[in-house]
């Protein structure tokens, strides 16, 4: 079992089409522009986040869910889940 934050972007249809597309990218090059590939799971789903389509885009960050996500609360999400050190 892995001590690493996990991220579950759904990329069923309905949040795909509503931004989780563009909030996949944030995720990756937040995590690329940190050197953080290694520290976390990114899991890219379309089933666990069924029933809440209505809801979506959402986002699940170690069990805890985030609906309407857009890139500017997903680079939010990132940035509180691995705070920069200035």
């Amino acid at each position: 079992m892995s001590n690493k934050p996990k991220i579950v972007i759904c990329i069923g249809s309905s949040c795909f089409s509503r931004g989780n597309a563009k909030n996949v990218e944030v995720a990756e090059q937040y995590l690329k522009d940190h050197g953080l590939e290694d520290e976390v799971d990114v899991d890219l789903s379309g089933g666990l986040c069924e029933g809440m389509c209505a809801d979506g885009p959402n986002v699940i960050i170690d069990g805890k869910v985030y609906n309407h996500v857009d890139a500017g609360v997903m680079l939010d999400l990132m940035k509180a889940l691995f705070p920069e050190n200035k």
